[in-house]
């Protein structure tokens, strides 16, 4: 895979936290700042569009109970086939991992020709856990504790706190990714606190 850390055309931060922690709150934020942004969800879901080459990879494996009406993928489906099941998993994600690397590159490229000196945001929500570190300048982890985690995702998801619960546990818990990261956003306070951190981080950044 190639490597873009340290290559001297990009600088990429790469943007983490844990399920409803933020991460797209502090995005907007840097955003606002200047930080031209790659969203990996957005490029995993365009990478599996019906008539895309993962699309059909996964519908030619899966067969087409994975999919919806429209034809689209039901994320669900999918999700429940390969959550307990190691060998689906890692053939899912050697449909989608290729198109998603290559559509990040192209994206990273693009921004860097427009803009030398831009700090690009990656959003990776499960940067530490696929391993991706190495790719980034800089980590930048949105922080808030385990609790308020599942509180906040409950509550947006209209599901139960045991439910929110057993959806964290698919992930590394909040505090072990904290050593990973070279700047921490605590998330846990008003929108103003937030953004003092994000422009406090965005000054480091920009001084190199």
């Amino acid at each position: 895979m190639k490597k873009v850390k340290g290559d001297n055309q990009h600088f990429l931060l790469g943007v983490t936290g844990g399920i409803a922690s933020g991460k797209s709150t502090v995005s907007g934020m840097l955003g606002e700042l200047g930080s031209p942004l790659i969203d990996f969800d957005l490029i995993a879901r365009r990478v599996v569009e019906p008539g895309t080459p993962g699309w059909v990879k996964i519908v030619d494996y899966f067969g087409p109970q994975v999919l919806a009406k429209d034809g689209s993928l039901d994320r669900k489906k999918l999700s429940a086939i390969v959550f307990g099941d190691m060998e689906k998993r890692k053939k899912l994600e050697s449909f989608t991992h290729p198109p998603i690397f290559a559509e990040f590159f192209k994206q990273a490229d693009e921004i860097a020709a427009k803009n030398p000196d831009a700090i690009i945001q990656v959003a990776v929500p499960l940067l530490i856990e696929l391993n991706l570190q190495y790719l980034f300048d800089k980590l930048l982890l949105v922080y808030v504790p385990a609790e308020i985690q599942i509180e906040r995702l409950a509550k947006r998801d209209g599901i139960s706190r045991q439910a929110a619960a057993n959806i964290l546990k698919a992930q590394l818990p909040i505090d072990e990714k904290l050593q990973f990261a070279d700047f921490v956003i605590d998330n846990t306070k008003d929108l103003a606190y937030t953004r003092n951190q994000v422009v406090e981080v965005w000054e480091q950044l920009r001084k190199g």
